[in-house]
């Protein structure tokens, strides 16, 4: 499958972004009309409206055109307090099987292009969920399948398993990078060149810090994002104030260099050679404007020598952007010896 050089992220379209879906429809149709051909979305976001959106906007003939991507492992029947039925979460046969039916109905098609495990768990082995996924491809449910933020042993492992037990194999990984959140040019993008994976970057702008928005003396104020996610923003703590400093003397750059940052951003993770398409996930029609050019833009070694200045390789500023806490960070009792 070939997709074009930006991938349209749907996270923002739903109540966590545009809860319109006839504007979240006229932003899907401008970026396939400006050469976009890749939608990657999630069952998670928004409880399954955001693939609903999507669904409605391909219908009537663009389904063809477009490799559309989505996620599972979330939470679908959160609560309030986050909780829900064990069962309808998670990488395990049982709600894989389950769940594919629901994104295919929600999406208004008959296969998927790429189903992408959300993140890692630890409740069902790989196998179990390379075997699911393999039977899926099999029927002709989904043409391909790949991992969302997985460490880079995790994406080795998974390779080995595929090959040990005579399974189809992670083809992509979806990992978070930017500029900001470069520790994975440490071991995942040189793994995934290793195996030949296609990469699919979430969050090229961080979350929003490399949009412009946040300046040193610019008021901030709230965001959608920062209500959900509020450690990636608080300027309290320090990671987030070294991201301000970064900002800020990246829109300086950007600046010097005649871009504008957004485009810078969204260059630099295209530069990667791993890299195979940014995923931009604009909530508004002027976001998208903002990022689609990012493409055509080449940085120079000079730009790029000065990014690495500002942010050294392999250097992620907020251990909150990652994205997923490995157990053994999470829980203390799994990096402890037995003691009284």
């Amino acid at each position: 499958m070939m997709v074009s050089p930006l991938c349209l992220g749907a996270m923002m379209f739903g109540p966590w972004g545009e809860p319109d879906h006839a504007e979240s429809t006229r932003i899907i149709h401008r970026a396939l009309d400006a050469g976009i051909n890749f939608i990657d979305t999630a069952d998670v976001y928004s409880a399954g409206e955001s693939e609903v959106i999507v669904g409605e906007a391909l219908a009537g003939g663009r389904r063809d055109d477009v490799v559309l991507a989505t996620k599972f492992h979330g939470q679908m029947d959160a609560g309030p307090d986050g909780s829900g039925d064990v069962n309808h979460k998670g990488n395990s046969r049982r709600w894989i099987v389950r769940e594919v039916e629901n994104s295919l109905r929600r999406l208004q098609t008959d296969w998927i292009d790429l189903y992408q495990v959300h993140r890692p768990e630890t409740e069902a082995s790989l196998e179990e969920t390379l075997s699911a996924l393999t039977d899926l491809q099999r029927q002709g449910k989904i043409r391909a399948f790949g991992s969302s933020t997985f460490p880079a042993h995790l994406t080795v492992e998974a390779q080995w398993v595929a090959e040990r037990r005579g399974l189809g194999r992670f083809v992509t990984e979806q990992p978070p990078y930017s500029i900001l959140v470069r520790g994975i040019e440490a071991d995942l993008l040189p793994v995934a060149e290793q195996f030949g994976m296609g990469v699919i970057p979430w969050s090229p702008l961080a979350g929003g810090w490399l949009s412009g928005r946040f300046r040193k003396g610019q008021d901030i104020g709230e965001t959608n994002r920062a209500k959900r996610v509020p450690a990636r923003y608080d300027l309290s703590l320090p990671g987030n104030q070294a991201k301000l400093d970064a900002a800020d003397a990246l829109a300086q750059l950007a600046d010097e260099a005649g871009l504008s940052l957004v485009h810078l951003a969204v260059a630099f993770v295209l530069a990667h050679p791993a890299v195979t398409a940014p995923i931009i996930g604009p909530r508004t029609m002027e976001q998208l404007e903002t990022q689609l050019g990012a493409a055509d833009v080449v940085l120079t070694s000079d730009v790029l020598d000065r990014i690495d200045e500002i942010v050294p390789p392999g250097v992620t500023l907020s251990r909150a952007d990652l994205g997923y806490v490995p157990p053994a960070l999470a829980d203390p009792f799994l990096r402890r010896r037995r003691t009284a």
